[in-house]
C-alpha cells in the first residue's frame, strides 16, 4: 500500500481553522502526522483558493483535501493541482462551474437564513446570541456561546463568488451529510453529494458544525478516504 496523504482541512465561514480541533486531536490518535489546517481571510474566493493553494504547494507529495462548509467551495476552485489525490466534503458547498454558494443557498434556503446580519463594513455575522441555535446546537449551550463570540465572518459579497474550476469532476470525491443542518439546508447537501458521484456519502444526524460534534465519525470518514486513494 502507497503512503497515505497529507490531510488539509480548509474551515468554512463562520470559523477559521481551530473548527478542526476536535477531528485533528482524533486523525492524530489514528496515527496521522502530516496534518495542515489552512487559515483563510474569508474575503474573496479568489483569495481563500489561492491560499489554499500555496499550502498545498508546500506539501510534497499527495494530499487529500478537506473541505467545511464554505471550504468546500474552495476546494472545488483550487484542488485542481496535481498532487490532489481526492476530496473530501463535510457539510459543504460543491458549486459546479458558474455556481456560488449564495445561488446554492437559494435553491432551499436553511432553517437559520435570518439569524444572519450585516455590518457597516459589510461582512456577515450570524447572531452572537443565535450562533449556538444556528450552527451548534448540538453542542453544549457554551461551547456554542463561545463559538458564536470567537467566530470569523466574511464579507458577505463572498457568498456570490462564482466556481470557475470544478476540481470533483477530475478527483474522487467523499461527501458528509449533516441531517440537522440549519445553515446549508439538507436538501442542498443530498443534492450536491448526489451529483459530484461521491465514492461515498456519510449521512450524520448532526448540525452544521458536525466536525465539532461528531469528530470521531468524521475522522474516521476522512481516514476511509485516505486510505482509498493511498491504495490507488
Amino acid at each position: 500500500m502507497s503512503e497515505k496523504p497529507t490531510i488539509v482541512l480548509v474551515h468554512g465561514f463562520w470559523g477559521g481553522a481551530a473548527h478542526w480541533n476536535k477531528v485533528i486531536a482524533e486523525l492524530l490518535n489514528k496515527g496521522y502526522t502530516r496534518i495542515r489546517a489552512v487559515e483563510m481571510s474569508l474575503t474573496s474566493l479568489a483569495d481563500d483558493a489561492e491560499r489554499t493553494r500555496k499550502m498545498v504547494a508546500q506539501v510534497a507529495g499527495p494530499v487529500l483535501l478537506v473541505g467545511h462548509s464554505y471550504g468546500g467551495a474552495v476546494i472545488t476552485e483550487a484542488g485542481d493541482q496535481a498532487n490532489v489525490v481526492g476530496l473530501v466534503y463535510i457539510a459543504a458547498f460543491a458549486p459546479d462551474a458558474g455556481e456560488s454558494p449564495g445561488a446554492i443557498t437559494q435553491r432551499h434556503p436553511p432553517a437559520a437564513a435570518a439569524n444572519l446580519a450585516p455590518d457597516s463594513d459589510g461582512f456577515l455575522w450570524v447572531k452572537p446570541e443565535l450562533y449556538h441555535e444556528s450552527f451548534c446546537q448540538d453542542l453544549p449551550a457554551t461551547e456554542g456561546l463561545v463559538m458564536g463570540i470567537t467566530q470569523k465572518a466574511p464579507l458577505a459579497g463572498t457568498f456570490g463568488d462564482a466556481i470557475t474550476t470544478v476540481a470533483w469532476k477530475n478527483k474522487p470525491s467523499w461527501y458528509q451529510v449533516s441531517t440537522d443542518d440549519r445553515m446549508i439546508a439538507p436538501q442542498n447537501q443530498q443534492w450536491m453529494a448526489g451529483r459530484l458521484n461521491a465514492k461515498e456519502i456519510l449521512t450524520l444526524h448532526a448540525s452544521h458544525a458536525s466536525l465539532a460534534s461528531m469528530p470521531v465519525e468524521v475522522a474516521a470518514f476522512i481516514d476511509k478516504a485516505a486510505t482509498a486513494v493511498a491504495k490507488t
